[in-house]
């Protein structure tokens, strides 16, 4: 598979978004602002935040800086933020996102995303999503953390069509139901968390794969995310690390030890559904979707 750090993935809105990006979760406003900055000179085309991380400042700071610092042009970065649970709902979802995008110091993100799906409102903030996509503010819309469940009454209701889902995916948590139901819908899958909260490094069979293919432990499992069609944005606030995460395209996964990987699966999430209950149809409608099926 050919893939460099440019590689994209043609959205199902027709737009291109980068395989690969810096993830900011848990960063304060100045060690974002870092990051964004180390990202942008090595390379990276792609920066994913929230307004639930606190530290969209300090993103935009980054943005406006690195863009300058590089020669760069707004549109050669691919911006994702996220709707916070605490102002879903239409108009609030409207009036939340004018300040994101004021703390972002941009005029509109690449991707905007529901971060959970808050029980009873996350519908009316999709339909709010639809009309900051179609004013242009928001190149794509999509959601985070959508069991198929939710995916399917969403779809239910929605004029337009996510395009991304973006759950806990790495070698331990493989979402292979929700994987598949996407799949089927031509809805992309992104992975916070791919490096499984530091877990998954310290997997023998993943030491063991990084010594044979001289690579760190991180850089197996951001190939094998690669390899696997799934959109990546490991999370560092160390240059180093930057560097090294982005350092994966100069060797490839045999299909043996992608095999290998797939098998540590082990349905093993960090955070689910606790404060969300899902008050629909617990079985799921199928027919709920048969709109997206062609």
């Amino acid at each position: 598979m050919s893939l460099n750090v440019k590689s994209t993935v043609k959205l199902n809105n027709g737009v291109d978004m980068p395989r690969f990006g810096l993830g900011v979760w848990k960063s304060d406003n100045a060690t974002a602002t870092q990051s964004v900055r180390w990202a942008l000179a090595h390379g990276y085309k792609a920066i994913d935040t929230a307004k639930q991380y606190g530290n969209e400042a300090g993103v935009g700071e980054g943005l406006t800086k690195g863009l300058a610092e590089n020669g760069l042009k707004r549109e050669d970065v691919f911006l994702t933020t996220k709707i916070f649970n605490g102002d879903e709902g239409y108009q609030s979802t409207l009036d939340a996102f004018e300040g994101q995008l004021k703390r972002l110091q941009t005029d509109y993100v690449d991707l905007v995303l529901i971060h959970w799906p808050v029980t009873d409102k996350y519908n009316e903030t999709w339909r709010a999503l639809e009309k900051i996509y179609r004013e242009g503010k928001a190149r794509a819309i999509g959601v985070s953390n959508f069991d198929i469940n939710r995916l399917r009454d969403l779809m239910k209701h929605a004029s337009i069509k996510p395009v991304l889902n973006q759950m806990e995916f790495n070698p331990l948590e493989q979402e292979t139901d929700i994987r598949a139901f996407c799949s089927k819908h031509n809805i992309e899958l992104e992975a916070w968390s791919p490096l499984g909260h530091g877990e998954a490094l310290t997997n023998p069979q993943i030491e063991n794969l990084a010594k044979k293919y001289n690579k760190s432990t991180a850089q197996v499992i951001i190939r094998w995310e690669l390899q696997s069609g799934i959109i990546t944005i490991p999370k560092s606030t160390h240059e180093q690390y930057i560097i090294e995460n982005a350092d994966v395209y100069d060797f490839e996964l045999s299909d043996d030890d992608i095999a290998l990987i797939n098998g540590l699966n082990l349905d093993k999430r960090s955070i689910w559904y606790g404060d969300f209950q899902w008050n629909g149809n617990p079985d799921g409608n199928v027919d709920a979707v048969d709109q997206w099926d062609n």
